[in-house]
């Protein structure tokens, strides 16, 4: 069985990254901090898949964004979140 890196409860960062190319990673969380709500288990990663090239399998995370950090003069309630699923090679210990 291939290792898990995070466990829910972890704060991580998703990477700052900026790079060309196919990226399933939305930029709007880039470089934000999140807590990992649960591990959805191992996948080819979808980044090289979509070039057809040879691939590995990477862990998939929930991860859970406050909607005040991720938006500029965020309107609704302090309590709002969003949730994403993220591949480990765009988190970071936070």
């Amino acid at each position: 069985m291939a290792s898990v890196h995070f466990s829910p409860g972890d704060q991580v960062v998703v990477r700052g990254d900026y790079p060309i190319g196919h990226f399933r990673t939305p930029v709007y969380v880039r470089g934000y901090n999140g807590v990992v709500v649960r591990y959805l288990g191992h996948f080819e990663n979808p980044e090289p898949l979509a070039y057809r090239l040879q691939t590995h399998l990477l862990a998939l995370f929930k991860v859970r964004f406050r909607q005040n950090d991720l938006w500029h003069n965020y309107k609704g309630s302090a309590l709002d979140t969003l949730e994403l699923d993220l591949y480990e090679n765009w988190l970071e210990r936070g």
